[in-house]
C-alpha cells in the first residue's frame, strides 16, 4: 500500500503546528503534496490521510456502513469534556440509538418553540450595549448563544441553580478554548497537577462544579415530571428507544454537554464572523438590511428563516472560515481505491472541510467573501459541508441556522453597529473549533428607528 506524501518531520512536530495553526499546516501540506496527503500526529501510530476532493468526501460519506466506519473511540480528544456516552465518542448501535433519540426535538414543529426564546434572549442582550461604548462582538454572541442553549436546551431560564451553572459552563467553555487546553487533551500524559501549575485539576473541578448542578436538575425534573414542557432535556428524558428504555442519568448529562458544546461556542463564533463580515462590507451590509426592512412590521420567523441573501450572508460566513474544520475521522473497512491510492482496512481518513471550502474550482477568489455565490448556484453536500456529513452529520444544524439567522435579523434591525477597526481578522484554533485571531471591537452609532421584524409569530 502507497500512501500519499506528507510532511516528513517528526509527528511532535506536526503536531505542534496542528495544535497551534491547523489551518496554514493544512494549506501548505496541500500546496506541497496535492489536494491529498497524509498527515502523522502521533510517534506510533498510522498517518492520517486527508482529502478535500468531493469526489472522495462523497465516497467517505456515503459509505459511512461499507466501506468506511466512524468509530467513536477516534474522537477521544472529546472525552474528558463531553463524556464516554456523548453521541460523539460512542460507536455503532449505540451511536445509532442516541442519534435517534437526539434528532426528533431539532425537526419540524418542535423548532418553532425556539424562535421566540432566540428573539428574546438577542433583544435582552443587545439592550445593555450603550451608544459610542465599543464592545468585543464575541461576547455579545456567547451570551446570546449561551442563555439560548440554557433555555431551550436546559429549560431554565432564571433562578440560583440557572445562574451557578451559566457561570460555571462559561468558565469551562472559555478556559477551555485556550491552545494549552488543546494540547493536554492530545496530550493525555499531560493531565494531570504539576505542582503550581494546576490548570488540568481547576479545569476539572470546574467541570465537576457544572455535573453536580445538572444532575441535579436532572434528578428534579424525573421527581417531578412535567409534560408540557418543551425544553430539549425534557423531551429526552421523555424520549425511549426501541426497547422503551430512556436515557440514563449518565447519557443526559453526556448528551446535554454536548449540545452545548456544539451548539453555544460554534453558534457564537459564526455569528461573530457574519457580523464581522457584514460590516466590513458596506455592500454586503446594505443589501441585507433592504431584504430585511421589505418584510414590514412583525414578520414570521419562518419568513426571515427563507430569506435568500441573509441565507447567502450565513452560508458564506461558515464557507470561508467554518467553524469545524474537518470532518470526523473515518476508518477502511476494506480495501479500495481513494483518489487513486489504494488503501488497507485500518487506514485513517479525514475530509477537510476547510480545504474543500476553499478550492478556486469550487469558489473561485476563495478568499474573498462573496454571498452572491450562494444565489448563482446551488453546492453538493460533498462541495459544501460546514456541519460535516454522513453518520456524523451534525443534529443540530438546522437549530443553528435558525440561531444564526434570527439573531442577526434582530441585531441588524435594531442597531446601528460599525467596526471600530477595519483591519483584516483571521481564523485560528479556539479550543477545538476555530475562532477569530483578535477581538472584534464594535461600537453602537444609534438605535434603528425602522420596521423591526420583532418575531411575535412562531412558525418555522
Amino acid at each position: 500500500m502507497k500512501l500519499p506524501n506528507g510532511p516528513q518531520i517528526p509527528a511532535v512536530l506536526q503536531m505542534v503546528r496542528w495544535i497551534s495553526n491547523p489551518m496554514s499546516f493544512m494549506e501548505a501540506c496541500a500546496k506541497r503534496y496535492g489536494e491529498t496527503f497524509t498527515m502523522r500526529l502521533e510517534k506510533n501510530s498510522p498517518p492520517l490521510v486527508i482529502v478535500s476532493n468531493p469526489e472522495a468526501l462523497q465516497q467517505i460519506l456515503t459509505n459511512d456502513t461499507k466501506e468506511f466506519e466512524a468509530p467513536g473511540d477516534l474522537n477521544g480528544v472529546f472525552e474528558s469534556l463531553l463524556g464516554k456516552h456523548s453521541v460523539i465518542t460512542i460507536s455503532g448501535a449505540e451511536h445509532q440509538r442516541q442519534r435517534q433519540l437526539l434528532m426528533p426535538p431539532f425537526h419540524g414543529e418542535r423548532m418553532r418553540n425556539y424562535s421566540q426564546v432566540i428573539n428574546d434572549v438577542t433583544q435582552k442582550v443587545i439592550s445593555q450595549y450603550q451608544i459610542g461604548k465599543p464592545f468585543n462582538i464575541r461576547s455579545a454572541t456567547q451570551a446570546i448563544t449561551l442563555r439560548v442553549i440554557m433555555q431551550a436546551v436546559f429549560g431554565l431560564h432564571e433562578g440560583t441553580r440557572a445562574e451557578k451553572l451559566q457561570q460555571f459552563l462559561g468558565e469551562v467553555l472559555e478556559k477551555g478554548s485556550s491552545r494549552l487546553l488543546v494540547a493536554l487533551l492530545y496530550f493525555p500524559v499531560l493531565q494531570r497537577d504539576f505542582g503550581p501549575i494546576n490548570f488540568w485539576g481547576k479545569q476539572m473541578r470546574r467541570q465537576q462544579e457544572s455535573d453536580e448542578l445538572i444532575y441535579e436538575e436532572i434528578r428534579e425534573r424525573r421527581e417531578q415530571a412535567d409534560s408540557s414542557r418543551t425544553d430539549i432535556l425534557s423531551l429526552l428524558m421523555a424520549a425511549t428507544d426501541e426497547a422503551g428504555e430512556p436515557m440514563t442519568d449518565e447519557e443526559l448529562r453526556d448528551e446535554l454537554m454536548t449540545l452545548l458544546v456544539a451548539g453555544h461556542e460554534t453558534t457564537a463564533t459564526a455569528l461573530a464572523w457574519a457580523l464581522y463580515w457584514i460590516h466590513k462590507l458596506p455592500s454586503v451590509r446594505q443589501k441585507l438590511l433592504e431584504e430585511l426592512d421589505s418584510l414590514g412590521d412583525n414578520p414570521d420567523p419562518s419568513i426571515i428563516f427563507k430569506l435568500p441573501y441573509l441565507n447567502a450572508v450565513c452560508s458564506e460566513t461558515l464557507r470561508i472560515y467554518p467553524v469545524g474544520i474537518i470532518t470526523f475521522p473515518r476508518v477502511v473497512r476494506t480495501p479500495l481505491s481513494l483518489s487513486g491510492y489504494e488503501l488497507e482496512p485500518g487506514t485513517v481518513v479525514l475530509g477537510s472541510i476547510y480545504l474543500t471550502h476553499h478550492r478556486e474550482d469550487i469558489y473561485p477568489e476563495p478568499k474573498q467573501f462573496k454571498p452572491e455565490r450562494f444565489l448563482e448556484r446551488q453546492f453538493s453536500a460533498y462541495e459544501y459541508l460546514p456541519f460535516g456529513g454522513g453518520a456524523r452529520r451534525c443534529i443540530g444544524l438546522a437549530f443553528a441556522q435558525l440561531e444564526m439567522k434570527l439573531a442577526i435579523a434582530k441585531i441588524l434591525s435594531s442597531l446601528e453597529l460599525q467596526l471600530v477597526d477595519n483591519g483584516e481578522v483571521r481564523p485560528k484554533r479556539r479550543g477545538l473549533v476555530t475562532g477569530p485571531d483578535r477581538p472584534i471591537e464594535m461600537v453602537v452609532t444609534s438605535q434603528r428607528q425602522v420596521k423591526s421584524p420583532i418575531l411575535q409569530t412562531t412558525t418555522v
